[in-house]
């Protein structure tokens, strides 16, 4: 019984491969940007499942490049050092304090566990930040919230050349300023930028909800831009999704051939979207 139970697996597997080669085709030499966030990033479990996910893609010939966020360490190790950190609009008010612990926590320990994990699964991979030969240059968003920068210029230059040599970049989401400041970036705007920088086929922005739903709650697999726009106008797309929708919408419009907004909490969700016919989360393509 034991072994009829191991050969429907073995076979169950072997038909999911063969059933993945028109995907693993349609991807070869494909520049996937991923958008790590939340629960992928809460558990060594989680880490590790990503970082596999993540060497198996590049193994199958897709570039990945991994923009990372780390809003909840930051806060971890901005209470241990007694700092106070303010929003606007949801957004951290980053003066300079906080900015050395912001760049300390995601050019650090953050990035460096990513890189790690990858590395652990038989990857290969490199850390940087937006801020490593002028890959992000930024301008202020906002005057009230300090050191936030908003993308003016990508040179994505050094992710080519790491592409060439099979390794896998981890980024933290900061930027150099025109003045060579450092600002902090939202991690799902850089990820648009480097997309967009990269002509990428795919953007995964990688979050804590199963997609983008309508006002029923229904998920919805398929969207295009229009649609996007009407719903937020309509408030069917509220709180939360709005930035990140917003983030998807202008990677579209800056080349990217499509954005999928998915969750990062179900297993294998990159390898899923990319390599089976119903794929997860909800795809984002102009029109």
């Amino acid at each position: 019984m034991r072994t009829q139970d191991m050969n429907r697996d073995w076979i169950a597997t072997a038909q999911t491969l063969s059933q993945a080669l028109p995907y693993l085709q349609r991807y070869a030499d494909a520049t996937v940007v991923i958008k790590l966030g939340g629960h992928a990033m809460g558990s060594d479990a989680a880490m590790n499942e990503f970082a596999r996910d993540v060497t198996l893609m590049r193994q199958v010939g897709v570039n990945p490049v991994v923009v990372h966020g780390g809003g909840p360490m930051i806060n971890q190790m901005l209470d241990r050092l007694k700092i106070k950190s303010d929003f606007v609009d949801g957004k951290r008010v980053t003066d300079a304090a906080t900015m050395e612990v912001v760049e300390m926590v995601l050019s650090g320990s953050v990035n460096a566990r990513i890189v790690q994990a990858i590395s652990a699964q038989g990857g290969r991979a490199v850390g940087l930040s937006g801020k490593d030969s002028g890959l992000i240059v930024c301008d202020a968003e906002n005057p009230a919230l300090g050191l936030v920068g908003k993308p003016s210029e990508v040179n994505p230059r050094v992710l080519r050349d790491l592409a060439d040599k099979g390794i896998i970049p981890v980024i933290a989401p900061l930027g150099m300023g025109r003045a060579g400041e450092t600002f902090n970036i939202n991690g799902d705007t850089a990820a648009g930028a480097i997309a967009s920088a990269l002509k990428a086929d795919r953007l995964l922005l990688l979050t804590d909800v199963a997609g983008v739903k309508n006002a029923e709650g229904e998920v919805l697999t398929e969207l295009t831009s229009r649609q996007i726009a009407d719903m937020i106008a309509d408030g069917s797309i509220a709180g939360g999704m709005i930035p990140k929708t917003q983030t998807a919408l202008a990677a579209l419009n800056g080349g990217v051939r499509a954005a999928v907004i998915l969750d990062g909490r179900a297993p294998n969700a990159c390898l899923l979207e990319l390599f089976t016919e119903h794929g997860a989360g909800s795809i984002i393509r102009t029109g």
